[in-house]
């Protein structure tokens, strides 16, 4: 079927990038923000003194940066933020709320940027213009009518700067309440756990220059083509040095079979560089299987680094008892790998210095037992000596672009006692301890009446949510929902008793000479400045946002002065730098180029567990099964979005063109239903609480293993059940649904 008509689906590609990709990001960022504008955020775009993309949190180089040092996707996300068009008071009274509802979220994200303050009031049907005082009038008055704190949820996205972030966690603080959940909480909650764990440190331990001296790169539970662009480039230049890179995934991604680079004369050739010369198209869920048949591998092939295990290593005589007891039969039926596949990468593990780097994403995160798979990898890396020495190591690539960096600085239910007691000395306020709600957590006290009022610091909550009817049920439950925002969404939309919507300044655009940092997935601080005017003169920097409102609930407390924090941002960053260890010399190391790794105690070998060394895990062999006759669906993006921000209704590599309303299949399992390619269907998940529905979906027949089943989110989030989380995290078990399907029935 021909890709250029709407609704249409043909043959997957084969590589990523190129010259679609360098065609596609200039039709976003020309026709959304003009040829003049959008040239001058490009430029600027992961650049020295210029601004951190607001899409992925994959590192920039710390020498010779690229011109175009940005991919099609951060193009895209500079795109939508930067567009000239805005909508405020005259859109929202031609638009009532209801209307907005039955548009898609393409739409939304068209219309333009936000230019003024929003109020929905109680029993309305449109929003209209208010001014910032009495925006921030109304949140006080509702939270200070609160009987409790805890009442009281304060969400953030991974795209707040660390500057806006701790300035809103000491607020939550002041107020009393670590009702602190965020969107890592429905990612990489489970990496952050199942490593601190592991090796004492919640983060990866590698860096750029470690993948140019791995000999084995294991890319696992992600689709680098599609939700971490640059990522290719690395990937490439390793596997042009000597690498063998290895796919884990139960689709076929061309993001991991080839790699045209649209800035190489072979690239912009249509002469893609071949990435996975071993791709392993695993169960969905049959990972922990899969890590512990590599770990039995090595241990029959070769043994083990008995030097480091001696010296940094607990509990490696009761793994390999458990290693060596798992029977072969059951690791080939939970993966879906045969041991002959099983034993060649493990022969491949330690044919040289066993210099191993594994990369995961949600794909292993969101699984009841995905602290069980991460820590299962993390086994593998130290039976191989392969945690703190050059090309060797662990990366959780993180999606949102200062995800790592807000928890770092305090976004965190649970903050350990020395960072809260070091914020209270340094604030001269009491700090609360006792633990705050988590995303699901949050969803439940909405749901049953005790949060009662909804702040959020960026994000698209309702659409990046589980359970969606659910989580829609829990947010209109409350008095008040309040959004901090550059775009329309749909969580504006699904709203308490009455609504707010505070247009921010976005990361493209100047602040009055000021600049925030990041901290990317490989745990580098850097400054980002933006160069483009603001999109109104009415939008306040998210500091600013946060500053205003700590005044207005609070006043300032202790030896808090809210707005003087918020009038320099070098004066946050003094702050960070006395609460937060790390950061020492915060103002100028930050300004130098490239900004400063944070201390990373496991890549130096120094393990801050309760053993004081390095922990193997003992988890039994487990994977979620669906019934009889029923299937296993993973959520996951299209190409044209980032998270639930949807760009358009594309798919290219996956060959969809036009729609978002489907369900991948293998070919086998359609046949054995009788369901033809593009059929509607309808698909019901079951879970002990019961079912839930989508209807009029269409099948799309894709190269993956039986049983198995693949959806775009945030469209089938309303079949993630609240209740279906991972063991210890408590993240969404999207990867992993149980679903039945049928022809459509009208």
């Amino acid at each position: 079927m021909s890709a250029k008509e709407p609704g249409e689906f043909h043959r997957p590609k084969e590589s990523a990038a190129g010259i679609p990709a360098v065609l596609a990001s200039l039709k976003h960022v020309f026709g959304k923000d003009g040829v003049g504008r959008g040239t001058k955020a490009l430029l600027e775009l992961n650049q020295v003194g210029g601004f951190d993309c607001p899409s992925c949190a994959w590192p920039d180089p710390d020498r010779d940066r690229a011109v175009a040092e940005f991919c099609e996707n951060g193009a895209k996300a500079v795109a939508s933020e930067a567009m000239r068009k805005t909508i405020g008071r005259e859109f929202f009274a031609e638009h009532s709320v209801a209307d907005l509802m039955a548009q898609t979220d393409a739409w939304h994200d068209l219309q333009g940027r936000l230019a003024e303050p929003m109020l929905l009031r109680e029993g309305a049907s449109h929003y209209e213009p208010v001014s910032w005082d009495e925006a921030f009038a109304i949140l006080a008055d509702e939270l200070r009518a609160l009987d409790s704190p805890d009442e009281a949820i304060f969400y953030t996205s991974g795209r707040a700067s660390n500057e806006a972030a701790f300035l809103y966690g000491l607020f939550a603080r002041a107020f009393g309440t670590n009702n602190l959940p965020d969107c890592s909480n429905m990612c990489h909650e489970s990496s952050g756990l199942a490593l601190k764990d592991s090796i004492g440190v919640g983060k990866g331990t590698v860096t750029l220059d470690d993948f140019l001296e791995a000999e084995v790169i294991i890319c696992v539970g992600q689709n680098p083509g599609t939700n971490h662009p640059r990522m290719l480039s690395t990937l490439e230049a390793a596997v042009t040095k000597g690498a063998k890179l290895v796919a884990i995934n139960p689709l076929r991604e061309a993001g991991l079979l080839g790699f045209s680079h649209p800035q190489h004369v072979r690239g912009i050739l249509g002469r893609p560089t071949p990435l996975a010369s071993t791709y392993l198209q695993v169960k969905v869920n049959g990972d922990l299987a899969l890590f512990r048949g590599l770990s039995k591998a090595v241990l029959e092939i070769w043994g083990a680094d008995e030097d480091f295990l001696a010296e940094h290593a607990s509990g490696y005589g009761e793994y390999r008892s458990l290693v060596e007891g798992t029977p072969w039969e059951e690791i080939e039926r939970l993966s879906g790998i045969s041991r002959t596949e099983m034993e060649e990468l493990g022969a491949a593990l330690v044919g040289g210095e066993r210099k191993l780097i594994t990369c995961w994403a949600m794909g292993l995160t969101q699984h009841r037992n995905a602290v069980a798979t991460i820590r299962e990898i993390a086994n593998l890396h130290l039976l191989l000596g392969a945690v703190g020495r050059p090309g060797a190591g662990l990366c959780p690539v993180r999606g949102h672009s200062n995800v790592q960096g807000d928890r770092t600085v305090g976004i965190f239910e649970k903050m350990p006692e020395s960072f809260l007691a070091a914020l209270e000395k340094q604030a001269g306020v009491k700090i609360p301890r006792e633990h705050g709600l988590d995303t699901v957590a949050s969803i439940l006290a909405m749901h049953e009446g005790s949060g009662k009022v909804f702040f959020a610091l960026g994000g698209n909550f309702a659409q990046a949510t589980p359970d969606s009817a659910f989580t829609a049920e829990a947010l209109r439950k409350t008095r008040l929902t309040c959004h901090v925002s550059t775009k329309l969404n749909r969580s504006h939309l699904i709203h308490g008793r009455r609504a707010l919507i505070l247009p921010c300044l976005g990361r493209s655009e100047q602040d009055g000479g000021r600049f925030v940092t990041t901290e990317n997935s490989m745990g580098v601080v850097q400054s980002s400045q933006g160069n483009l005017a603001p999109a109104s003169e009415v939008l306040l920097s998210e500091p600013e946002i946060v500053a205003r409102l700590a005044e207005a609930v609070l006043g300032d407390v202790g030896h808090v002065r809210w707005r003087w924090l918020a009038e320099d941002y070098d004066r946050i960053r003094t702050w960070i730098e006395a609460v937060v260890t790390g950061f020492e010399s915060y103002n100028e190391r930050v300004r130098q180029a490239g900004g400063f790794y944070l201390p990373n105690a496991a890549k130096t070998r120094v393990w801050n567990t309760t053993s004081g060394k390095a922990n193997f895990s003992q988890a039994p062999l487990d994977a979620f099964e669906a019934a009889p006759g029923r299937l296993l669906l993973q959520t996951l993006r299209s190409h044209d979005q980032f998270n639930t921000t949807v760009y358009g209704l594309n798919d290219r590599y996956r060959g969809i063109s036009g729609m978002r309303d489907i369900v991948f299949l293998s070919p086998e399992d359609l046949s054995e239903r009788g369901i033809k390619p593009g059929e509607r269907i309808d698909v019901t998940s079951h879970w002990r609480d019961g079912e839930r529905h989508l209807r009029g979906f269409r099948a799309i027949p894709y190269e993956m293993p039986r049983g198995m089943a693949a959806a775009y989110f945030p469209e089938a989030n309303v079949l993630v059940p609240v209740g279906h989380v991972a063991e210890g995290s408590n993240t969404p078990a999207s990867k992993s649904i149980e679903i039945s399907i049928m022809p459509h029935r009208e």
